[in-house]
């Protein structure tokens, strides 16, 4: 079974003036993660706006992926649906298109229960093939998936890993200590200023937005740690820090889209009602990525 590790990116979806795929300034993000040692991209997750595409557009962005990327780095695709038949039609597409795994958001919108919760993960596990990184984001959905439920949904032979985004602690160490003994599944931080934190808890990696601009530096946080250089990877996610806390300006992710506009990554804009950041947030923006290196 598929093991995630190291570090993921979940990547922005580029688009040109008119929000069609912009496919060459893709594949160009996809060779600079690679360049820069990234193990796995993640298409359609919050950073690549999946809310705001059809699944025409889902295939063929999959398609280019999978194309460009094989055996180059893990390729995972967000299946991300209200409704559980919603996420099993975008995980056929993700399976024709020989993705390695499927992320799943819990359902937006709907205040689900626990036991409707596992209810939902489990149809969805038994209508794949692929192996399943359960997303849980609460401060974007309202919903989160409590760690009890976590080692229930554990047992499931294709349920692999939880990306935890919540960015509690406290609930991350307690997927980690309630699925320990479960050698099958792991646990992924998707908060950036938590990744040196988890891997000090026994997580196996990071689904990480800012990776996007800083692939190196977030890379520099896992190798170190596993190097036993847990200095040289503290610095690295204080540097990662620094990135994450500047996109909170504005509207997710517009600021990991200007971002790497600036560093000569043309991805374009957000997709509608996103906005672009204002003169003084550009301004605040640059300075960060002064400071930890990405621009002189």
């Amino acid at each position: 079974m598929f093991k995630p590790s190291g570090i993921v990116i979940p990547v922005v979806t580029p688009v040109d003036e008119n929000g069609n795929f912009a496919e060459e300034s893709y594949k160009k993000l996809l060779q600079y993660f690679i360049d820069n040692g990234i193990k796995g991209v993640f298409p359609f997750g919050t950073s690549g706006e999946f809310y705001a595409f059809d699944n025409g557009f889902y295939r063929h962005v999959l398609e280019v992926t999978v194309q460009y990327a094989k055996g180059k780095m893990d390729i995972y695709a967000g299946a991300n649906h209200i409704t559980p038949n919603g996420a099993i039609e975008l995980a056929k597409i993700a399976e024709e298109c020989n993705v390695d795994a499927l992320s799943v958001l819990t359902p937006l919108f709907v205040s689900q229960t626990q036991k409707e919760l596992t209810k939902y993960y489990e149809k969805v596990a038994a209508n794949t093939s692929l192996p399943i990184v359960i997303y849980n984001n609460k401060p974007k959905t309202n919903v989160t998936v409590e760690p009890a439920t976590i080692k229930e949904l554990a047992k499931i032979e294709n349920i692999i890993a939880v990306k935890d985004s919540t960015g509690d602690m406290t609930n991350a160490e307690e997927y980690l200590r309630l699925t320990r003994d479960n050698p099958n599944f792991c646990v992924l931080m998707g908060r950036d200023t938590l990744i040196f934190a988890g891997l000090m808890y026994g997580a196996a990696g990071a689904i990480t937005s800012c990776g996007n601009i800083a692939p190196r530096i977030a890379v520099d946080i896992y190798e170190n740690f596993k190097a036993g250089k847990y200095s040289e990877a503290l610095e690295a996610q204080f540097k990662l820090s620094e990135l994450r806390l500047a996109s909170n300006m504005g509207t997710f992710p517009i600021v990991i889209k200007e971002g790497l506009n600036m560093i000569g990554l043309n991805v374009g804009s957000c997709m509608e009602p996103i906005g672009p950041l204002n003169e003084d947030q550009r301004a605040k923006l640059r300075e960060v990525l002064k400071n930890i290196g990405l621009l002189k």
